[in-house]
């Protein structure tokens, strides 16, 4: 009898402060406790009073081997362990019954390799994202942190968003032509498409025609011309199925297809993992593991799978001698099975009412993959006609294809699958043009329809999406299977980058942060070095790397780039953004003048704010010259809206002189939007100013108005039961009465000027009060200190 305990992932983790790697002590390292870590802890020493066996059963990779081994040494430390007791690791790559009884026939001790390789990748992290991280926070404040696979993937979409701003589109046109063999049929429902490729006996290239010019005479050529069916070619062809899901492209085609994003993906992935409750009482897992890079399938899956597709099929769809698959992109680990369903024969139809609607479209992803897999390849029959003059001056070329086998496709047209069916693995039913084209031989005459011109430019790249990232990593080399979700999840939260629909847009935030770190950590943005350090993490694991020696090295470099970027002034930095975003910064200034137009002696230059994380467009002059054009983020660390940041730099406008101090009463669009202002800037002087932000249309603000707004703060008079004072103010978004740090919105329908001290006591104790300050500080954990 076994009682199964859970860890509920990792008991303890490199403190969070800075310090808790020290290079300069071997890489030791310092590990803290969560408070709740404690609490699972606790429930294994106990369970452990009365036991002669310890089995580690965590997940099977490089993580797991590090929560196995964490587990093991927080309980020396805590004398839980007897002598007596056997400590064991096994694995299984599914929660079935099965599989879990294998795994305890062959049990092993902890992987030292991968345990070092686990040390080596978090301290690196570690390394790099808490020195990079306060440099950032000191060069360019607002920006959060930075990593080592994050700042990779930042860097593709920054470097993605940089070719778009530079692309030039192209122009070219195509010429498309509808024929008709008989010169008397309609043309609604009898034409042939095709399109240029030979003119003037020359084959066409995308931008042989490149004008409408050049298009209208080739037009008033085909028009004057006879044609003829030149030639005829039926082929064959055989289409392969993909092969079975690895983590990254299971993210990618839930991404493509049902629309899910990476981490909602890997959400329910886990769930189908981890399995449900069948009716007879017992438990199992629906799919394997779910953290893999590995292609293969076992030989006894392999071979129930090709058994139920012939019972399903039929014995011709079954593959042969079982499909093995192997990884082609760098850095393939391979330990481990692809994204499998447990048993094939569990169709996702008997799951419908136990799964919720996304789980088992997930799960119908999966299983038609997995039979698709150990399928025959569908046969394409393929023609290719080409329609010409005789003398072949001027070719056009018509094609069409049908499915003579279906293979694999099978299972995409079947009822279990319809909602995974997609545009690459449907049928492609073209038959009655496929047909009409069979009938068609050599020196048929033909004859001409319509010929349509088209103009087309050519695109720039596409943005990424989050299945076209993963991807484009999983190439590189870049990060493991586990980290993809995780790492998209953190740009997304440190706004670096926005998804809209499907596509990642990289916020301005997160382009000044790649900027900063291309220029001054050229290393660690580089694709190659990310890719080959997981290289050297892979060495780790297989034990041909010694761990302490590959960080070492890495950080004898890599303190040479803190050291030097801990000297850069922030001047330094802002010229290197304003140079690097120059054209972005500057495009709508009216007519791209960077003259001030408030003292009209200085330049407006990008400037990175001394207080708060704002970045703005201000004159060089300051602080005899206060003025700022635009403003990129606001104190409260929100975007401006993509009109604020478009909008044109205007003036001040004057509306009149104060009756008392004859001073100015002007009107400024500053960074967070329209606002009056009592006087100039003064060098030492800030002026009274009062927002406009509720006035919807500022171009009907009267001097009288500017008046009536500078009033505020008023005191109204001091509270009862402090003394402290009770002030009437003009915030952002209305009117507040605020005591001490109490602050209670006036009600839109109450009048500023019909506010009383008795009323703004009521409006005080009112459930919509908020409280300004600090929140309370966290409780801190528990830690353990340790040198490894």
């Amino acid at each position: 009898m076994f009682e199964v305990l859970p860890s509920y992932g990792h008991v303890r983790d490199l403190a969070a402060r800075s310090g808790s790697v020290r290079p300069d002590d071997d890489f030791s390292m310092v590990w803290e406790v969560p408070s709740a870590a404690w609490t699972h802890l606790k429930s294994i020493k106990v369970a452990l009073s009365g036991a002669q066996n310890l089995i580690l059963a965590s997940d099977p990779d490089r993580e797991g081997e590090a929560i196995s081994w964490h587990i093991i040494e927080m309980l020396q430390q805590q004398d839980a362990l007897r002598d007596d007791i056997n400590v064991t690791r096994v694995v299984f790559n599914e929660i079935t019954e099965s599989s879990i009884k294998a795994s305890l026939q062959s049990p092993r001790e902890i992987d030292a390799n991968l345990v070092h390789a686990y040390l080596a990748r978090r301290a690196l992290d570690y390394l790099i994202g808490f020195n990079i991280s306060p440099l950032l926070w000191r060069k360019l404040p607002g920006c959060q942190s930075a990593g080592r696979v994050q700042s990779a993937a930042l860097s593709l979409i920054c470097d993605r968003e940089m070719e778009i701003d530079g692309f030039k589109p192209q122009e070219y046109w195509t010429v498309l032509v509808e024929f008709k063999k008989n010169k008397n049929l309609d043309l609604a429902n009898n034409f042939l498409s095709s399109h240029l490729t030979h003119f003037d006996t020359k084959k066409l290239s995308q931008f042989s025609v490149s004008s409408h010019t050049e298009a209208m005479e080739i037009e008033e050529k085909i028009n004057s011309s006879n044609f003829e069916v030149l030639s005829s070619k039926i082929t064959k062809k055989q289409r392969n199925p993909s092969p079975p899901y690895i983590t990254s492209t299971l993210q990618q085609d839930a991404a493509n297809k049902l629309d899910f994003s990476s981490t909602y993906t890997m959400k329910l992935a886990q769930k189908l993992y981890e399995g449900i409750q069948l009716s007879d009482g017992k438990s199992t897992g629906l799919i394997t593991y779910i953290r893999t890079d590995g292609l293969h399938i076992s030989d006894e899956a392999t071979k129930d799978i090709q058994s139920y597709i012939s019972e399903r099929y039929g014995q011709n769809f079954a593959s042969k001698n079982g499909r093995k698959y192997f990884k082609k992109v760098k850095n393939a680990q391979e330990a481990h099975e692809a994204i499998r369903p447990t048993d094939i024969r569990r169709l996702p139809s008997k799951l419908v009412g136990v799964l919720d609607d996304d789980a088992l479209k997930l799960y119908k992803l999966i299983w038609s993959r997995t039979m698709a897999c150990q399928m025959e390849p569908a046969t394409i029959e393929q023609i290719q006609v080409d329609i010409g003059k005789p003398d072949q001056s001027i070719i056009f070329r018509s094609s069409s294809s049908k499915v003579q086998f279906p293979g694999y496709q099978a299972v995409y047209e079947d009822v279990e699958t319809t909602s995974t069916r997609d545009n690459e693995n449907g049928r492609d039913d073209r038959s009655e043009v496929f047909e009409a084209l069979r009938n068609l031989t050599a020196g048929d005459p033909i004859y001409l329809g319509k010929v349509k011109l088209e103009q087309h430019q050519t695109q720039p790249p596409p943005r990424y999406s989050e299945g076209s990232l993963v991807k484009k990593l999983e190439e590189l080399g870049i990060g493991r299977p586990s980290t993809y979700a995780a790492t998209i999840k953190v740009l997304k939260d440190r706004n670096y980058v926005i998804a809209k629909g499907r596509t990642l847009y990289p916020e301005f935030r997160g382009r000044m942060v790649s900027a900063f770190l291309s220029h001054y950590f050229t290393e660690v943005t580089d694709y190659s070095f990310t890719a080959d350090m997981e290289t050297e993490l892979d060495n780790v694991s297989a034990g041909l790397t010694e761990w302490k020696g590959l960080l070492r090295d890495y950080w004898t470099r890599f303190s040479k780039y803190c050291e030097h970027t801990g000297n850069v002034h922030i001047h330094q930095v802002e010229k290197m953004l304003e140079k690097t975003f120059g054209d972005f910064l500057f495009a709508s200034l009216p007519n791209e003048s960077r003259t001030c137009p408030s003292c009209l002696q200085g330049t407006l230059i990008f400037k990175v704010s001394r207080f708060g994380a704002g970045y703005f467009i201000g004159c060089d002059q300051h602080p005899k010259c206060k003025y700022i054009a635009k403003t990129l983020y606001g104190e409260e660390d929100e975007d401006i809206t993509s009109e604020d940041t478009k909008r044109n730099v205007e003036p001040p406008k004057l509306l009149g002189v104060h009756p008392s101090s004859n001073e100015k009463i002007l009107m400024k669009n500053g960074p967070y939007g329209y606002y009056v202002q009592l006087g100039e800037d003064k060098k030492g002087y800030v002026p009274k100013r009062a927002s406009l932000s509720q006035v919807k249309d500022v171009s009907s603000v009267t001097l009288e108005d500017a008046l009536e707004l500078l009033r505020y703060p008023v005191t109204l008079g001091n509270h009862p039961d402090d003394g402290q004072p009770v002030v009437l103010k003009l915030a952002k978004f209305g009117f507040t009465i605020r005591h001490r740090r109490t602050i209670a919105p006036v009600p839109k329908n109450l009048k500023p000027k019909d506010i009383t001290m008795e009323k703004a006591l009521k409006l005080l104790l009112s459930k919509d009060v908020r409280r300004c300050g600090r929140p309370k500080r966290q409780p801190q954990v528990e830690e353990a200190v340790e040198a490894t």
